[in-house]
């Protein structure tokens, strides 16, 4: 529900979300940092970063703009991330039942030319691929579910966007289209969308976020009965029959996104809480919405049949919320990876809320990712959103850039989908040139499970330092491409490298090292 909190037509179902009192005070001193120890830092760590596209929020911030002007300004918001530390992208590629990408069987977005359906003049995903490819992050094509249409603008639509050329297969709540998610050939057609983007697209993975069934809003109802009455045979009541409906939406996904791409990774983004113990044996000590609740999105069954690689729950509270504390739900959903990945949903956005005096502390954030280093169930964070990463919201860039994202780190790999690392690179070379050195290599042949090398990592030590693989300051660059050189120009005469380089697959698995090139810097 990220999108919930910008709009004020949507505060209503915040309201149901959390009691009263949900920012209440901390518990404890917070001015005082948790003491973790920082000092080393991981070299497989999920760093990455929403870049929503719905009403223009993070890019393009101008519909208008020239097509040029776009990929420049998105070139330039993957250059802060790259800065910053950010390794992945999550890139919103279907607001509402339209694309921003060509190969689509649904309109262009709006919101990039302000009109739907008007063609912007270059493909935008592509675009985003190539870049944040180039450097060295992941690229996720995130996907709004059930959202046909973000406003009741009706007469705006294109005219051969799908709620008007399948009328039936939506209800409309609280003055928006929505799928029905109880319809067979809804899930069918959601799924082959999906598909457009996995088989035509270079992208690391799919992602969803947490619109399923809709939040709650006082006065509203799911216009579904004559589905249930349909299709619900097998259920005592609509609720479960619900839950069941998404269950097989991410069911089909899975398999279809892994028979396509048996290295794509496929994540969800739910609400914070799955369900308070108050709801559920199993639920969390916590006491607001959830999402099996009020989304019949039974996200935590979903980890444990392994049909989701990472699930990246929104816990947008801070430590010692009253009614959703961070902590409480940080040790919760590790408690339930079922040996999945757990990317935590973090919220710099609310420091410009009034009404979050919690995210005016700077130590508040910095201390949460203190908890999430400390916990080995958990193998990242995900912000929420671009522009307060850029905007540097409580001086949260400045903190990741020179302390917990100072040395570099890549995803983790996801070993149930490949465990094959690469083979070493051949012929490792190391020459001084005029203004830096030159490192070059071939690329090794493909792996036993026949993957070729998708990257490199190139490693450098001083005479005086251990030579350590798992410690990330010693990587100088990660690349995802198949290129066979780096030139190092952030040298100092007369001093002596030692250089070793890797191969990565797709997957972050990595080969064993190459022989040690030993070089003076001219």
């Amino acid at each position: 529900m990220r999108l919930n909190k910008y709009f004020f037509c949507c505060l209503s179902a915040i309201i149901l979300h959390l009691t009263a009192n949900a920012q209440g005070p901390l518990k404890g001193d917070t001015t005082t940092d948790i003491l973790l120890d920082t000092v080393k830092q991981p070299k497989y760590e999920m760093r990455a970063v929403w870049i929503a596209t719905v009403v223009n929020l993070d890019w393009p911030t101008n519909a208008r703009a020239t097509a040029e002007a776009q990929k420049r300004e998105l070139a330039e918001e993957m250059n802060v991330h790259q800065k910053i530390g950010i390794n992945a992208i999550m890139f919103q590629v279907r607001p509402a039942a339209d694309a921003l990408y060509a190969k689509s069987r649904e309109p262009w977005s709006k919101y990039l030319t302000t009109r739907q359906g008007q063609n912007p003049g270059y493909d935008p995903l592509e675009f985003a691929v190539t870049e944040a490819h180039k450097r060295g992050m992941e690229l996720h094509a995130w996907f709004n579910p059930y959202r046909a249409t973000f406003d009741g603008k009706f007469s705006t639509l294109a005219q051969d966007h799908i709620t008007r050329t399948k009328p039936d297969w939506f209800f409309i709540y609280d003055g928006i289209k929505l799928f029905n998610p109880g319809l067979p050939e809804v899930r069918e057609y959601i799924v082959q969308v999906i598909l457009d983007v996995v088989k035509n697209y270079d992208v690391d993975g799919i992602h969803m976020d947490d619109y399923f069934y809709p939040y709650p809003v006082r006065g509203q109802v799911i216009n579904d009965a004559d589905a249930f009455a349909k299709y619900g045979g097998d259920f005592d009541n609509i609720k479960d029959w619900r839950r069941n409906n998404v269950d097989q939406l991410i069911h089909m996904l899975a398999d279809s996104i892994h028979k396509y791409k048996p290295h794509m990774k496929f994540g969800i983004s739910p609400f914070g809480i799955w369900a308070n113990k108050s709801q559920h044996p199993d639920g969390s000590a916590t006491n607001g919405g959830s999402s099996y609740i009020e989304n019949f999105a039974d996200t935590r069954k979903w980890m444990q049949e392994g049909w989701i690689d990472y699930i990246s729950p929104q816990i947008y509270w801070q430590i010692g919320n009253r009614a959703a504390a961070f902590d409480v739900l940080l040790d919760w959903w590790s408690n339930n990876t079922y040996n999945r990945h757990l990317y935590v949903g973090q919220a710099p956005y609310r420091f410009y809320e009034a009404r979050s005096p919690a995210f005016k502390n700077p130590s508040e954030i910095p201390n949460q990712l203190r908890l999430i280093r400390a916990n080995p169930r958990v193998q990242g964070s995900i912000y929420f959103r671009s522009q307060s990463l850029i905007a540097n919201a409580n001086h949260i860039a400045d903190t990741l850039k020179r302390d917990f994202y100072r040395y570099p780190a890549m995803p983790p790999p996801m070993l149930w989908l490949d465990s094959v690392p690469p083979y070493p690179v051949q012929n490792f070379t190391a020459r001084a040139e005029n203004k830096g050195i030159m490192l070059k290599w071939t690329a090794p042949p493909p792996a036993e499970d026949g993957e070729p090398a998708y990257g490199f990592v190139v490693y450098r030590f001083q005479a005086n330092e251990k030579f350590d693989l798992a410690d990330p300051k010693n990587i100088i660059h990660i690349q995802y491409d198949a290129t066979p050189y780096y030139f190092d120009t952030n040298i100092q005469r007369g001093q002596t490298y030692f250089y070793v380089v890797t191969a990565i697959d797709r997957l972050k698995n990595e080969s064993e090292r190459s022989p040690t090139m030993t070089i003076v810097a001219p």
